[in-house]
């Protein structure tokens, strides 16, 4: 193999590739990055058996040729060639990668790319596709609902459904639940359900960037794969076998109070309030007060105590319709969802100290949020 390819281009393809590395397995090659020519352009790939990434640059070749080259090495070795054309020689037979600079030359200590393990290759010709933008969206709404507890590795997901021209994204943890659904440009062939992993959807999201660019997304049948591209990135991932709980049950269908507050005003207040709250179990309580007349508007007062540090309480301006309410949160999962809504303003709907509390964007009917309350104390 011998290619020459520009520094940015290569360090930019080993950027994100390498989030696929495998930093435990008892197999070397998961350690390495695949290096391989493919029809004109050079192919970098990574993969940890879950998850795998292949990202393909412009190159200049001279000869084809593939081989493996430790991941963190190469990266750290291209990241300080800045600016510079960068020559790639493999001689085969020693499994050495020289890679040459202007100014530098490096050897490399490669594996053989015959051990590296065979990636799909998928037929997009019926691909489900949506704007990267929109999808991006969707994923940072949903995914932080998902939960990181190896032992429920089904709630480490997110159920992705797509019923014509409708896509629905729904991820939760025991104690919340985020559901988020979109419209495609055009009607999906036939109906798809499939529990991706989460991690492989932030992935995805970080891939994608900001831009227009377009997502294609294919579920090869009886692999339990998806397979998603954008731009010059194809990203596969294993899905997660098992039922994902009936969350349409969770939703509240009616609620007491309804309370309307200024987005970036609540998320400041519950910064605030998460400084005290961390200390102890995140808790922050809402006390909800309907306004008596012009001379006392509604407010939400949002407080939290520290029983080392002190405590915290914030008032903000809201409009209630229905009765006054002390209800208990999380902060921090409160926190989290106001950052991801794109709205000005947004409603906490709310039955009881006891029930679940429910987040909307005003305006914004295609996603919802909901909070399981917390002990009051």
């Amino acid at each position: 193999m011998k290619v020459t390819v520009m520094q940015d281009n290569l360090a930019q393809g080993l950027s994100v590739v390498s989030r696929a590395v495998s930093s435990r397995s008892a197999l070397p090659v998961l350690a390495n990055v695949l290096v391989a020519t493919d029809d004109g352009r050079l192919r970098l790939s990574a993969t940890n058996l879950e998850l795998s990434i292949t990202c393909w640059i412009g190159a200049r070749i001279e000869q084809e040729g593939a081989t493996t080259v430790p991941a963190r090495t190469f990266a750290d070795l291209v990241n300080t060639l800045q600016g510079q054309q960068v020559n790639l020689s493999l001689d085969e037979a020693s499994q050495t990668l020289r890679v040459k600079s202007e100014t530098s030359a490096a050897d490399l200590k490669c594996i053989d790319a015959e051990e590296f393990p065979p990636l799909p290759t998928p037929d997009f010709d019926e691909a489900i596709e949506i704007q990267a933008d929109e999808f991006r969206t969707m994923i940072q709404q949903v995914a932080l609902a998902a939960s990181s507890d190896e032992t429920r590795p089904v709630l480490m997901g997110v159920l992705v459904k797509v019923e014509g021209d409708q896509i629905t994204m729904a991820a939760a943890d025991g104690f919340r639940l985020s559901v988020r659904k979109a419209r495609l440009a055009a009607a999906a062939a036939e109906p798809v359900t499939a529990l991706i992993p989460a991690r492989a959807l932030n992935e995805l999201a970080r891939i994608a960037g900001d831009g227009d660019a377009t997502i294609s997304l294919v579920i090869p049948k009886g692999r339990g794969q998806a397979v998603f591209r954008v731009k010059n990135v194809e990203l596969v991932t294993q899905l997660i076998d098992g039922a994902f709980p009936d969350y349409e049950q969770i939703i509240p269908r009616s609620y007491k109070t309804r309370t309307i507050v200024s987005t970036a005003s609540l998320l400041k207040a519950c910064k605030q309030a998460e400084i005290f709250a961390r200390e102890g179990s995140n808790v922050a309580r809402l006390n909800i007060t309907p306004g008596s007349s012009e001379m006392a508007p509604s407010e939400v007062e949002i407080s939290a105590v520290a029983e080392e540090t002190g405590k915290n309480e914030t008032i903000v301006e809201a409009t209630v319709d229905g009765e006054g309410l002390l209800i208990a949160f999380n902060v921090r999962y409160l926190r989290e969802v106001l950052e991801v809504i794109k709205t000005p303003n947004v409603a906490l709907e709310t039955t009881a100290p006891n029930a679940p509390g429910v987040v909307r964007p005003v305006g914004d009917d295609d996603f919802v949020h909901v909070i399981m309350p917390m002990h009051l104390g």
